[in-house]
């Protein structure tokens, strides 16, 4: 069993539709142990996480709210430190309310077997 601490997604901007930002390869399970958000506008926005194709039943973060970017700031920046785990072809999915949003997540790959 390798464990295998990496970025797994981004940084890279969201979409204001959700899409898939990872999928956990076949034989791993992982762990997502940190995401963080930058919000470069000078509004608020929110932000959508998703384990699953997005449903209610499924946002682990639902329309969560990112600070706008203070005065003289170039962006407010959100660092989410999580324990979420995941099964080999599972997915997270994410979106934002304005296409600026950036995302960027770290966590570990465990190869099985």
């Amino acid at each position: 069993m390798a464990v295998t601490k990496k970025r797994l997604f981004g940084p890279a901007q969201l979409g204001a539709s959700t899409a898939t930002k990872y999928t956990v390869p076949a034989l791993t399970k992982t762990v997502i142990r940190q995401i963080e958000i930058s919000n470069p506008s000078a509004s608020p926005v929110t932000v959508t996480i998703s384990i699953g194709a997005d449903a209610a039943g499924t946002r682990l973060r639902d329309a969560f709210s990112i600070p706008a970017a203070a005065a003289g700031v170039s962006a407010s920046v959100l660092t989410l430190n999580v324990f979420w785990v995941l099964d080999a072809a599972e997915i997270l999915a994410a979106h934002s309310s304005v296409t600026t949003t950036v995302m960027a997540i770290f966590g570990e790959e465990i190869t099985l077997g």
